[in-house]
């Protein structure tokens, strides 16, 4: 199959919804073949099922990114279906649950750091051996703008995704002797259900929704596509000579 990922095999995490589903659809579209988890087990088939519909191949695996024993699984699994992993998309990741630094729990921020950091961290670690055992791969690791910037109310968050910038940094030097790349994405504030779903438990959404447009130079929320777009990009080898590097795609918001 013709594409610009053609022949290559991808794992993207977080695959039931929002950037994970949008970008394995794209993917798959180039010519990957993919393998895409989540723990929401009943749209995550469903993905899979829409994107084996279109003629591509898909396959859907239900997998905790904070369970190393379960990468190990999820990696072999993948293995043995299609006999290597050529990209990872570390899509996995919460907003919920964080809240402002003098109400929010320890509990919540251990959650928020295990899911969106350690969950990284778990993934990279699992599909490294085997990339560098072949010589090439690509590991994209999905950071946000306020891994870059801070929001008052949300230091989790913040702290979660400014972990994955750095550790995306340090382990694109680790790796690049090795063949495999290591990229961050860095979205500014995309239409998925996780944005809209922090909009309707604000006070005030509507409010709410227009100071977050309005902080974006463009004057509006992004598209799931216009991620997954720079996600085939770093997956391709058209991004060969970039490792370590962060794609911000964020309609103006780091700009302002």
């Amino acid at each position: 199959m013709a594409g610009r990922v053609a022949g290559k095999v991808a794992l993207v995490t977080g695959g039931s919804s929002g950037l994970g589903a949008e970008s394995a659809r794209r993917l798959a579209r180039e010519g990957a073949s993919i393998v895409l988890t989540d723990l929401a087990e009943a749209e995550g088939h469903a993905v899979a099922d829409g994107i084996a519909a279109e003629g591509h191949v898909a396959v859907f695996l239900t997998q905790d990114v904070t369970d190393e024993s379960r990468w190990a699984e999820v990696v072999g699994e993948t293995i043995r279906r299609f006999g290597r992993i050529d990209v990872l998309v570390n899509s996995a990741g919460i907003a919920e649950g964080g809240g402002p630094l003098l109400e929010a729990t320890y509990e919540a921020f251990r959650r928020m750091i295990a899911i969106n950091l350690d969950g990284t961290f778990l993934g990279m670690r699992a599909v490294a051996p085997g990339m560098a055992a072949q010589g090439s791969g690509s590991i994209i690791n999905l950071s946000s703008i306020l891994g870059k910037v801070g929001l008052a109310g949300a230091p989790a968050y913040c702290a979660s995704k400014g972990g994955v910038l750095m550790l995306t940094k340090s382990s694109a030097l680790e790796l690049a002797p090795l063949g495999v790349r290591v990229n961050s994405v860095h979205p500014g504030f995309i239409d998925t259900p996780m944005v809209s779903g922090a909009i309707q438990r604000s006070e005030n959404g509507n409010e709410m929704r227009e100071m977050i447009i309005s902080r974006h130079a463009m004057g509006r929320l992004g598209a799931p596509r216009e991620i997954a777009d720079g996600i085939v990009f770093l997956a391709s080898d058209e991004s060969s000579f970039m490792t370590g590097a962060e794609l911000v795609i964020d309609g103006g918001y780091t700009a302002i």
